[in-house]
């Protein structure tokens, strides 16, 4: 599938833009690769085009859907972006992405699988594929706990894992370590503070600032035992079962966390003395944050859409405002902060809450409620 999006000096239809397609790349890539033939054969899909008019100018997004290989297939996307003039008005098209949808049938071969699994067993031939599913079922038996529905594992033992999010516990399940529970995003959860009075907790962080900046939140409230994070620059979610182990085995314990963040704790387990330095250290990166993003806005707003953005605030995905909650919850990165340039619908409020986005910045904002983002007004 060839993604492009357009824009236009002035209104279009959406006939302008296909006949666009066809008419200036006729002839470009000689009689093998001519759009109109390749579309009766087969080789070149019904062509899809959304767009919008905003004060008197187009913008919008193509899919090309395409059965040719992977060259042939970059050679039409390289001659959409030739495209200079649609319609009466200038335009330019630039390619987003082309995409193996061949991914998303794959996908859905190994989940019926893993269903099929369920009910037939194990078997001692294609031990690969075997193990694989494996895993993989073991991560779907994923629980919730309490009442604020808190993805976990068996935590039934004396000691517990807590970790970031719900991808974070998944992987450790499939990992063989089942003692674990997820946080929601950022923010402690009553049930991990009332887990500590009882239960020996080890934190298990991100190897980023944005994890550093978490630890020292949850352990100011809450009675963490020990603490350990992944390799620098790494995510729990995305750590081997090798690495998980080394991990776990290099825990230390809070005092000696905090000294190596350069904090000190006079008494456990209240860590009250601790609470207003690691506030001053949230707000301030809370306000660096909010600063880039708004001057990140500033470089985009001429590309009206929607962008995601990583915990380095570098955009890893645009969207268009009818797709942005779809992209939300389909992008496989770990979204940091949302950027609309537009109206945040309230369904893209309900997107990010739901995969633990820490700030979504907009023009405008439908029914906010009770949301979980931090609401950055552009």
């Amino acid at each position: 599938m060839i993604y492009a999006s357009f824009k236009s000096a002035g209104p279009l239809e959406k006939p302008d833009v296909i006949g666009a397609i066809f008419g200036q790349t006729e002839g470009l890539l000689g009689e093998d690769l001519e759009m109109r033939e390749l579309q009766k054969e087969g080789k070149i899909g019904r062509i899809e085009v959304e767009l919008e008019t905003v004060d008197g100018k187009s913008v919008g997004e193509i899919r090309v859907p395409s059965a040719l290989d992977k060259s042939e297939t970059t050679l039409v996307a390289a001659a959409l972006e030739t495209i200079d003039k649609i319609g009466p008005t200038e335009a330019k098209i630039e390619i987003s992405k082309i995409e193996d949808v061949r991914g998303s049938k794959r996908d859905y071969i190994m989940e019926r699988a893993k269903k099929l699994m369920e009910g037939i067993g194990s078997g001692d031939s294609f031990k690969e594929m075997s193990d694989s599913l494996k895993e993989d079922t073991r991560a779907d038996r994923i629980q919730e706990y309490g009442d604020e529905k808190l993805p976990a594992g068996n935590i039934s033992g004396s000691e517990v894992i807590v970790v970031e999010g719900r991808a974070d516990v998944v992987n450790l399940l499939r990992n063989r370590v089942n003692n674990v529970i997820g946080m929601d995003g950022t923010k402690l959860p009553r049930a991990i503070a009332e887990l500590g009075r009882t239960k020996e907790l080890t934190l298990f962080i991100d190897g980023d600032r944005g994890g550093r900046l978490i630890a020292k939140n949850v352990i100011s409230n809450a009675d963490i035992k020990y603490v350990t994070s992944a390799p620098d620059g790494k995510e729990v979610e995305e750590l081997t079962g090798k690495e998980i182990l080394i991990a776990l085995r290099r825990k230390v314990d809070v005092k000696e966390f905090l000294r190596r963040e350069r904090i000190t704790l006079d008494a456990r387990p209240e860590v009250s003395e601790t609470i207003r330095e690691v506030e001053e250290i949230k707000q301030e990166f809370a306000g660096d944050a909010k600063a880039k993003i708004r001057e990140i806005h500033g470089r985009l707003k001429e590309d009206r859409g929607v962008f995601l953005l990583d915990a380095n605030l570098d955009v890893i995905r645009k969207a268009s405002l009818k797709e942005a909650a779809k992209s939300i919850r389909m992008t496989r990165q770990k979204v940091f902060a949302v950027i609309v340039e537009g109206t945040a619908a309230s369904s893209v409020i309900s997107a990010c809450d739901e995969n633990g986005v820490r700030y979504l910045a907009a023009t405008g904002f439908g029914n906010v409620g009770e949301s979980k983002v931090e609401i950055i007004s552009l």
